[in-house]
């Protein structure tokens, strides 16, 4: 099926990077256990005006939330048994696949292991949950190169906006000057 680009009135926003995702947990202590010894975040300061159970953490670049889910809500996790790829997740790049896989075992985490082909390219993914029954993916997706679907891309960083050919691929120019040619 051949993507189209719909074109809206508007600028792209001034941003220049992914800061967190927050997630609503049954139990905070699980989670942040989950998400400290499993995936190897760091617990951060959080501010001391938030007056609701939670704890922040970071690492890979990224920052965590995990919120204390109120009470009088529906739980978290609808179907916390049920490993579907095509659910909501988060997805983090790894460089060896074979020993998260080994990791996920010894830690009785039940995973689904997926291989994606790509012409010539192969994907290996590794899906779980989170103990809210959150999708969390780990795989090596780098290998799929960033080809834009429009003539150019505007790409703002934290200093500068950086324009960029299609030939070009993303996140970095291609020249050892920084442009694209």
């Amino acid at each position: 099926m051949a993507q189209t680009l719909t074109s809206l009135d508007i600028s792209p926003l001034p941003l220049s990077s992914l800061n967190h995702i927050s997630r609503n947990c049954a139990n905070i202590e699980a989670s942040l256990s989950f998400y400290v010894n499993v995936l190897g975040f760091v617990p951060v300061k959080r501010p001391q005006f938030l007056k609701f159970d939670g704890a922040w953490l970071f690492n890979y670049g990224i920052g965590i939330h995990l919120l204390q889910e109120e009470e009088e809500k529906n739980p978290v996790s609808k179907h916390a048994d049920v490993i579907n790829p095509r659910d909501n997740h988060i997805s983090f790049q790894c460089d060896d696949i074979e020993l998260v896989g080994e990791r996920l075992d010894a830690a009785g985490i039940k995973y689904v292991k997926r291989i994606v082909e790509e012409g010539a390219i192969e994907v290996e993914q590794l899906f779980f949950l989170d103990p809210d029954g959150f999708m969390i993916e780990v795989c090596t997706c780098e290998k799929l190169p960033v080809e834009p679907l429009v003539e150019r891309i505007t790409c703002y960083t934290k200093f500068c906006k950086l324009e960029f050919k299609s030939a070009c691929l993303l996140p970095f120019p291609t020249t050892s000057n920084g442009s694209c040619t």
